[in-house]
């Protein structure tokens, strides 16, 4: 996939939380998962590996800061990690907040339903990742 077709590089991906000249933070729009975040480098790159040392553990550092501010803003059951790329390789984490009750859980959230989604917690959820998207913006700026 050239640059020019590619998804992440032709836009943000999702809701921009955070930018800056290497990467960015995303609250992705995938419905039911109010809390699954991206971030996503900026130059279009395919592997982690294409990264330097330095580079990765600057990528790896911003995936590690958005699933601390995940855990401890909203106590999650578990948060997945995965940096797939197989439909837009691009490289890219997805950091998702689970949680027991989700539509999914304990499945992937690629994977069928387990259950109909509750939407009061999903709307409740959706509420409370206003304050995690200025809590990631702001730890991020300093």
């Amino acid at each position: 996939m050239n640059d020019s077709a590619c998804p992440l590089c032709e836009s943000d991906g999702g809701l921009l939380v955070y930018r800056n000249q290497q990467w960015r933070i995303i609250q992705a729009s995938e419905a039911g998962f109010p809390a699954f975040y991206r971030v996503v480098w900026n130059r279009h790159v395919a592997e982690f590996s294409d990264l330097s040392a330095d580079e990765r553990a600057v990528c790896i550092n911003a995936v590690v800061t958005v699933e601390q501010i995940l855990r401890s803003a909203l106590q999650p059951t578990k948060i997945n990690l995965a940096a797939l790329g197989n439909a837009v390789p691009h490289l890219h984490w997805h950091v998702v907040a689970r949680f027991d009750w989700d539509s999914h859980f304990p499945a992937p959230v690629w994977s069928a339903p387990q259950r109909a989604p509750d939407e009061a917690k999903v709307a409740a959820l959706a509420t409370r990742c206003l304050d995690v998207n200025r809590l990631i913006a702001e730890k991020m700026a300093h």
